[in-house]
């Protein structure tokens, strides 16, 4: 299941990003993954969930996201949520190519909870990525 939280900059989404990332963290049965764009979160998210930064593993667009993510499941059937912030943004704000990321992630991600957040204005969002708010 993925669940996009959309909104532009500055609209708090990496603070309830944040909340959800820790609850989970401390209720999950299983593993809990946040992915960032470099390492800003270090000290807001608890030592129980798997913090990895994008940027030390050269991640820069939408297909290298979808592989990354691929992988880290692929590596272990125990995760349960995997958090993504600055989703867009890892993706080079490549809109396109991020609803294609959408589309493949929904196939692979269909067993875990996967929530994003998307730095883009409302109004300009593509209906294919609304769909996942």
């Amino acid at each position: 299941m993925i669940k996009l939280f959309i909104g532009a900059k500055g609209s708090g989404k990496t603070k309830t990003l944040i909340e959800l990332v820790n609850n989970a963290a401390n209720t999950s049965k299983g593993s809990v993954v946040c992915i960032e764009k470099g390492d800003k979160l270090r000290f807001d998210i608890t030592s129980k969930a798997r913090l990895i930064d994008t940027d030390y593993y050269n991640v820069k667009d939408a297909s290298k996201l979808t592989g990354f993510i691929a992988g880290i499941l692929a590596s272990n059937s125990d995760i349960t949520d995997i958090f993504v912030d600055s989703s867009l943004k890892i993706c080079g704000n490549d809109v396109a190519a991020f609803e294609v990321l959408l589309k493949d992630l929904d196939v692979i991600a269909k067993d875990v909870n996967l929530v994003m957040t998307v730095s883009i204005a409302t109004d300009v969002c593509p209906d294919s990525i609304k769909a996942y708010t």
